[in-house]
């Protein structure tokens, strides 16, 4: 009998009709929760039948007596393309596309065409039969269910199906090989343990006064309460420091537990809010197995000597996302959504049957709503997942162009505005005269012990920064990578908390979502929701009777082109009409409704290639960030602020030590160790600073296309590059 893989570290091989049968068995039950198991079943059945053929056998065969030996290798994908075109032409696409990734439909027929006369083919279907494997019956339409039949239900329906496959087969392979690996898989808490969880440690938190805590445990109540609707599509418009985080998540889980969902996956749009969020669950569920952390700062995916079963288990579940509860990043949540590789496609079929949070849905790129809310829309109407948008600034998606219907979008917070109101905590300050001068911005923050001011740019930030001359102050940017960023953050907010003086000069990537809090807060003239974001940093938790948002007209300061420009237009606009009471959430039913309809919001045409099935085009096309950047490791040392952080010299050189070791001898599994530790140190260059770079040796190669930073890296300013560096650095 052939077989599917070689022998493992027992000396036994894999039955290629066993491997064929468990992986059907399993395809078809991770997609029959939209209808699928079918198709999943069928392409499991005939996915590696091209193995059968003597050509692989011989590889096989050849890998085993040289192991060591990199051997030519075999397609065995031919075979099962052309059984699944015959038995149901869109098993064509899956089949093909399970090693490489799922490739454009008019690649597949032209694919199958040149099959079709492959002697090759021929005398591997010959030996299919001859070894008696299973194959599927001929399916027909309504193996396809209703919802599927259109051309971007099936653009969806065929990519959920394609992850079922990959992840059973990575699965059964893996239980062949590491048997030992596969057996650390699963054995999490259940939903209900985990909401039991929640509610206890709620209950912990009770007992605080002041209008803060009374809005916080209202709308807690209210998700609960929430929780037994109907799955399907949510929102809770909640204002800043009103407890949304730990809120949404108990009506994730109670939600989840009503209605016999698997899972809550909760996607932010920063690493900051996502460190933020992973420690704040971390709090509640201490235990291992009960968050999965997929993000590039949670650590590791590997580890250097030995591993804990945490770690393993961590590793494992990031692989398709098998865990209760899954922190991840919106970009990471979409790319894998739209991407085409087996890697980002094999979690997907997690998202049926779960609970989605997508924090500071503002943030949603307004050139990709179209695609992102035709899935979103897509997974609450077929493949049962409820997601809940969450935010101060809800964005009235209703209002973009093909998506009326969300208009019925049921709202989870009881009465918004009442809310609102309850907590409004700051003043506005909206501008006045002449623009304001850097000095003028400095003077203000002075003014205050403790300030945070927001600017549009990198270079602002910095001009900002020289004016205010001020040796003890903290900037925030992506000039700073990961681990500096976070060692600022956890200085402002031991200064804060202490009551020392504090002054902190940042873009927007401290706006959304961050906890910190200050009596004042300046922010330079941007959009209406990033303004009113910058606001939500200002007297957070109501010690003070008013905090002070003053927003001012820069004199200078670049504004970032396209949608973010057009938003500010809009913004000055609504204040020039006096219809601008941030306040008011239906202000932002308005601006949205202003903003929507003046950007494109499909402006890569994704929704034409997605509906002829350019799976490559699709995947190519789908960028949340510009891809045209060159990740740069710098030699951080610490923040001199920050005595504790002071062992990142150590680990930063270490990393970079080990990386440029490796050189051009690292293998896969290799690389993903020392990539993950480096990653606390990696700036992202666009690609024409990056080669202007490497023309004046300000890089040098380290391995797998990681570069080493060898210009200046200040301790306050970051990465310090000449020239336009909101068009040098992301």
């Amino acid at each position: 009998m052939p077989i599917a893989h070689s022998r493992n570290a027992s000396g036994e091989r894999h039955d290629l009709s066993a491997h064929l049968g468990a992986v059907a068995d399993l395809a078809a039950i991770f997609a029959r929760p939209f209808g699928g198991d079918r198709i999943a079943r069928a392409a499991g059945q005939v996915h590696d039948i091209g193995k059968a053929s003597d050509a692989f056998q011989r590889y096989l065969e050849a890998c085993e007596r040289e192991p060591r030996r990199r051997h030519p290798t075999v397609d065995h994908k031919g075979a099962g393309t052309l059984v699944g075109f015959a038995r149901f032409a869109p098993l064509a696409l899956l089949i093909q596309g399970h090693h490489g990734g799922l490739p454009d439909c008019s690649a597949v027929k032209a694919k199958v065409r040149a099959l079709g006369v492959d002697d090759v083919i021929a005398e591997t279907l010959r030996r299919v039969t001859a070894a008696g494997l299973a194959l599927p019956d001929r399916l027909e339409a309504d193996a396809v269910p209703s919802f599927a039949h259109s051309p971007l239900g099936a653009e969806l329906f065929l990519r959920m199906c394609f992850s079922a496959l990959v992840d059973a087969d990575h699965l059964d392979t893996e239980r062949h090989f590491s048997p030992e690996r596969a057996d650390q898989r699963g054995a999490t808490p259940d939903i209900a343990t985990l909401g039991a969880r929640l509610i206890a440690d709620q209950a912990s938190l009770t007992g605080g006064t002041g209008p803060v805590n009374a809005v916080r445990d209202e709308v807690y109540r209210a998700c609960l309460a929430a929780a037994a609707w109907k799955p399907g599509f949510f929102r809770l418009t909640v204002p800043t420091g009103g407890g949304k985080t730990r809120s949404a998540l108990a009506f994730a889980l109670e939600h989840a537990r009503a209605h016999g969902l698997q899972r809550v996956i909760v996607a932010v749009p920063y690493l900051t809010i996502t460190d933020q969020t992973a420690q704040t669950f971390r709090d509640i569920f201490p235990e291992d197995r009960s968050v999965l952390e997929h993000f590039s700062s949670a650590g590791s995916d590997d580890a250097e000597g030995g591993e804990t079963t945490g770690d393993l288990w961590r590793r494992l579940a990031a692989q398709d996302w098998d865990a209760p509860i899954v922190v991840t990043t919106t970009v990471q949540f979409f790319e894998s959504l739209f991407g085409r590789t087996p890697t980002a496609c094999r979690k997907l079929h997690r998202i049926a049957e779960s609970v989605v949070i997508l924090d500071e849905a503002q943030t949603l790129p307004q050139p990709l709503l179209a695609p992102i809310l035709d899935a979103l829309s897509q997974l609450t109407a077929h493949y049962r997942t409820s997601v809940v948008l969450c935010t101060a600034t809800q964005p009235a998606f209703a209002r973009a162009p093909g998506f009326s219907q969300l208009a019925n979008i049921r709202e989870i917070a009881p009465d918004p505005p009442r809310l609102f109101q309850t907590l409004k905590r700051v003043d506005y300050v909206w501008p006045e005269g002449s623009p304001w001068s850097w000095q003028r911005v400095a003077d203000e923050m002075r003014s205050a012990p403790q300030a945070l001011a927001i600017v549009n740019t990198k270079a602002a930030a910095l001009a900002l920064l020289d004016a205010l001359a001020d040796p003890d102050a903290s900037h925030l940017s992506t000039l700073l990578c990961g681990a500096h960023r976070r060692d600022v953050l956890a200085e402002v907010r031991d200064r804060l908390r202490r009551g020392q003086p504090c002054r902190v000069v940042s873009t927007q990537v401290v706006e959304a979502g961050v906890d910190v809090d200050f009596p004042l807060v300046l922010r330079a003239m941007g959009p209406l929701d990033r303004i009113v974001q910058a606001a939500g940093r200002c007297n957070r938790e109501g010690r003070l009777e008013r905090g002070r948002t003053v927003v001012f007209e820069p004199e200078e300061d670049a504004m970032p082109a396209g949608p973010y420009r057009i938003a500010t237009q809009i913004t000055q606009q609504l204040l020039a009409a006096g219809a601008c009471d941030p306040d008011d959430p239906a202000l932002f039913e308005r601006y949205f409704a202003k903003l929507f309809a003046s950007v494109d919001v499909d402006a890569r045409t994704i929704q034409d290639a997605r509906a002829a099935l350019k799976y490559e085009t699709v995947a190519r096309d789908f960028r949340m960030i510009d891809d045209d950047g060159v990740s740069v490791v710098v030699a951080y040392g610490g923040s001199p602020h920050l005595p504790g952080s002071a062992s990142h010299a150590e680990k930063s050189a270490e990393a970079i030590t080990n990386l440029r070791a490796a050189g051009a001898k690292l293998d896969f599994s290799r690389k993903r160790v020392l990539f993950a530790a480096v990653q606390p140190y990696v700036v992202s260059l666009r690609r024409r600073a990056f080669n202007d770079a490497q023309r004046s040796g300000l890089v040098a190669e380290l391995a797998g296309g990681m570069w080493e930073w060898m210009g200046e890296y200040d301790p306050v300013r970051g990465l310090v590059m000449q020239g336009d560096l909101d068009r040098l650095v992301f």
